[in-house]
């Protein structure tokens, strides 16, 4: 199993958060370090801070130097995916190739309403993902895209400078969605990221991945299957290190540590020693 950590940018400041993002850059067992797209926080006072997470990437792909950064994941309804592509192979050329393109249909009506953002019903919120899906794909990885879809519309549109990896940075699909969500991530991630699902359901929906791929054509072991593990700051490491386990033993490739807000970087040192005997 590989790790990584997400830090969520609720309730905490720009300087903790790049902290523990530097402490874990220098432990070789942590791969990538996550944030999220969202505008309010999730827990706690609604009405409290919450930093913004594309910029942060920006920011933090120059204050790093080793480890892989995403969003998980992106809400494809904030911003249009021709301008998203754009923002992508920024961060991508910023961070010089580590970037993780992580994106979902977005969810959170709070956030919509409060902005002025429409959220769609569902079935065509989907059908927006997926052409979003496929034009950030093309803008990143095509010399021009023209696309004539029924919600997106691009001429011989370019994205330029290209990002440094190609044909373009990984794609994490988050989302639990059986018919249409795994399937997207079955033609398109190179990710597949459940957000929360106890291990047995987990287990069952990568068995739907799976699937997909196969109705596609598409080997599933091209695409990495992962988790989240919350860390408990009043309990240390071991329980989340036992649900980590559990998710091994479940199918899982990627286990990726969601830290308390505010918790010091050095959590990170006895946390990794914990998950070791695990890699």
């Amino acid at each position: 199993m590989r790790f990584a950590i997400k830090t969520r940018p609720e309730h905490q400041t720009w300087a903790q958060m790049r902290d523990v993002w530097l402490a874990a850059d220098e432990i070789d067992l942590f791969e990538s370090a996550w944030n999220w797209d969202h505008f309010y926080p999730l827990s706690g006072d609604t009405t409290g801070p919450n930093v913004e997470g594309w910029t942060m990437l920006a920011a933090m792909g120059q204050a790093t130097r080793r480890i892989r950064i995403g969003c998980q994941v992106t809400g494809m309804i904030y911003r249009h995916p021709a301008v998203l592509a754009n923002m992508a192979a920024t961060v991508d050329i910023i961070s010089e190739g580590r970037l993780e393109i992580g994106l979902g249909a977005g969810w959170n009506q709070q956030e919509c309403d409060a902005y002025g953002i429409a959220l769609p019903p569902l079935k065509e919120r989907m059908d927006r993902f997926d052409e979003g899906v496929e034009v950030i794909v093309r803008l990143l990885s095509d010399t021009t895209t023209t696309f004539d879809g029924q919600y997106l519309h691009l001429t011989d549109a370019r994205c330029e400078p290209k990002p440094v990896q190609r044909p373009h940075p990984p794609v994490t699909i988050g989302g639990r969605g059986r018919k249409r969500t795994l399937r997207t991530a079955a033609r398109w991630a190179q990710q597949w990221n459940a957000i929360t699902a106890d291990p047995g359901e987990w287990a069952s929906l990568k068995q739907t991945l799976v699937e997909h791929c196969q109705s596609l054509g598409r080997d599933p072991a091209e695409i990495t299957c992962s988790v989240n593990v919350r860390v408990d700051p009043d309990q240390g490491p071991g329980p989340a290190v036992e649900t980590a386990a559990a998710y091994r033993d479940a199918g899982a490739d990627l286990a990726i540590m969601n830290l308390p807000h505010g918790a010091p970087p050095d959590v990170l040192g006895p946390l990794a020693e914990a998950l070791r005997p695990l890699a």
